[in-house]
């Protein structure tokens, strides 16, 4: 195993311990992907069985781009994991990790027409960046890859209807923070709509303007995980490195 590997993959496992510290995971389901630095067509996956707080860098598997292990493991391969991971890694270059949840508040604003509304500074990077795609079943069908593909577009994240979202990132660091900050913004427009008054919405100027600002690196703003991440590793070395195994 290449350093480059093994360094890929004690970031993976943090990402899925940092998911399930914040409460964003959902048992044995969901799933989180990356590249393989160096080897074009494989990525890395979680074993299909072990709970997001159970994974090591030493446990994920790795897959190539139909799906094949091309590691010794001893895990099944999640066939819907597989369906939406290797849609987004064939189709997008910028997508070297894909983070896929169905975390509480994205879920429930999933539904919701118009998804993600911009009420909070932390909706305001997702202004008119929010893709959608609409329930079809259980994620197995290898013909929704297109529709998926199609949906996504360009944009960094989406919302799939009644069903959870998903974020694309250089690394794990910046899929996990888009996920957290959109997680933040959906609970914080749930808690306003719970909330029974009049709610103040800024203005397309303000909030295109705003987007523009997070997506541009304007003044000192940086690409999400570049700051954060580190601080997050910190958190995870001080409670429970084992992920690191």
């Amino acid at each position: 195993m290449t350093p480059a590997e093994t360094e890929a993959r004690i970031s993976l496992a943090a990402c899925y311990r940092l998911v399930a510290r914040l409460g964003m995971d959902d048992v044995i389901y969901n799933h989180i992907s990356l590249r393989v630095p160096g080897e074009p067509g494989a990525f890395l996956l979680n074993p299909y069985g072990l709970m997001f707080g159970e994974i090591t860098a030493s446990s994920l598997v790795k897959i190539d781009i139909d799906g094949r292990k091309l590691s010794n493991s001893p895990h099944e391969v999640n066939v819907a994991a597989f369906v939406i991971h290797g849609a987004l890694h064939k189709s997008r270059e910028d997508a070297a990790c894909v983070l896929h949840t169905h975390s509480d508040a994205a879920l429930a604003v999933s539904a919701q027409k118009d998804g993600l509304l911009p009420l909070s500074q932390f909706a305001m990077r997702f202004y008119n960046r929010q893709a959608f795609h609409d329930y079809e079943g259980v994620a197995i069908d290898l013909n929704e890859q297109q529709r998926l593909i199609a949906d996504f577009a360009d944009h960094p994240v989406m919302l799939m209807r009644n069903h959870g979202m998903l974020t694309l990132g250089r690394t794990p660091g910046e899929a996990f923070m888009l996920q957290y900050y959109f997680e933040r913004a959906a609970k914080i427009q749930l808690m306003m709509q719970a909330s029974g008054v009049p709610i103040i919405a800024p203005p397309h100027d303000a909030c295109e303007h705003a987007a523009r600002q997070f997506w541009d690196l304007k003044g000192d703003i940086r690409i999400p995980g570049e700051r954060e991440w580190p601080g997050f590793l910190r958190l995870l070395d001080r409670e429970d490195p084992s992920y690191r195994d």
